[in-house]
């Protein structure tokens, strides 16, 4: 294992490996911006986790009053954030487009940028050879295209496929679970972390290789090798540990980027479909000035959410950055 260098360049005696962790931990505690940025992200992925609990309304996010009084209604006690154009409480909305937003960002980082992405670059990096040339070239030719045009164009063309597959089958589970996977949303969700998990691999895969590369010629991997340990346990007990700072970082950095992609998406219309909340679709659906002089709320906190979300995101991936970055000591 690699050991911490002191800004001398020199290895840190006593600590090995533990104490880069210790170290970049205390910096990420002292630094008073990431520590916020981490409580608006646990809060808001708290709240849209835990759905049933955090809303004013459980299980009622598409609940309808369309009485005068109650449609259009600004902020108040009982309606924090007021209500929609169909009297629907918007807090709750907010909530659970927040669980649409935590769906989509956990599973499609963990498929895309940690299970294809650092994958793919361990063994692209390590093996080199043909292995590393196809999996590189095939990422230059994802690359080549707009990535969001892209995902784009399989969300347009797969989930119609894909709905009409899962109503097949659909009909028996709700009979026996009485759970209705189309009217949650969850096709949507599959097409929409699939089609963003297939692009964003490429920049992790490429970090990670160029990463495996530098510590590959290091002294503690020859000697891993000379004692005869296999690829597997090179690569998951001493290369991956010694690379896996630079992955949070980006890992960070990335979930706000897709967090901000499901929320285009949904805003073009081919996202997540009503009725399943979509910060996205609370955009798209009032985007327009004439809401934004009448009815400013029903704007302005799907808006604010999702800037706050991004920005905590970019913010956080800078402290992270800087906890982890030994020039920064």
């Amino acid at each position: 294992m690699a050991r911490a260098e002191t800004d001398t360049g020199l290895p840190e005696t006593g600590g090995g490996s533990g104490s880069l962790w210790a170290l970049a931990l205390r910096r990420l505690i002292r630094n008073k911006i990431a520590l916020a940025c981490m409580t608006v992200i646990g809060v808001m992925y708290l709240a849209g986790t835990l759905t049933i609990f955090t809303s004013p309304t459980p299980y009622g996010y598409n609940d309808q009053d369309l009485r005068k009084e109650s449609v259009k209604q600004g902020p108040s006690l009982s309606h924090p954030f007021g209500t929609d154009r169909l009297g629907r409480d918007l807090l709750t909305r907010v909530i659970y487009g927040l669980r649409t937003t935590v769906i989509i960002t956990v599973a499609g980082m963990l498929t895309g940028g940690l299970f294809l992405g650092v994958g793919l670059g361990l063994i692209a990096g390590y093996f080199g050879r043909w292995m590393d040339a196809v999996i590189m070239r095939v990422g230059e030719v994802f690359l080549a295209f707009p990535g969001l045009l892209l995902v784009m164009l399989i969300a347009a063309t797969v989930k119609p496929r894909v709905k009409d597959w899962a109503q097949g089958w659909s009909g028996g589970l709700e009979r026996l679970t009485g759970i209705d996977i189309i009217q949650l949303g969850v096709v949507d969700y599959v097409v929409i972390f699939g089609a963003l998990s297939a692009f964003s691999w490429v920049g992790m895969a490429r970090l990670v290789r160029g990463q495996v590369l530098y510590v590959k010629g290091s002294q503690y991997i020859e000697a891993a090798m000379a004692m005869g340990a296999s690829n597997r346990r090179i690569l998951l007990s001493h290369v991956l540990p010694n690379i896996i700072s630079p992955v949070i970082v980006v890992v960070s950095m990335g979930m706000g980027a897709t967090a901000g992609s499901e929320i285009v998406l949904s805003w073009l219309g081919i996202g997540i479909q009503p009725p399943t909340p979509s910060l996205g679709v609370m955009i798209f659906q009032n985007g327009n000035i004439s809401v934004l002089r009448s009815d400013p709320h029903l704007i302005l906190f799907p808006v604010l959410t999702v800037t706050a979300l991004i920005f905590a995101f970019n913010l956080l991936g800078d402290a992270l950055n800087d906890a982890f970055n030994p020039r920064t000591r």
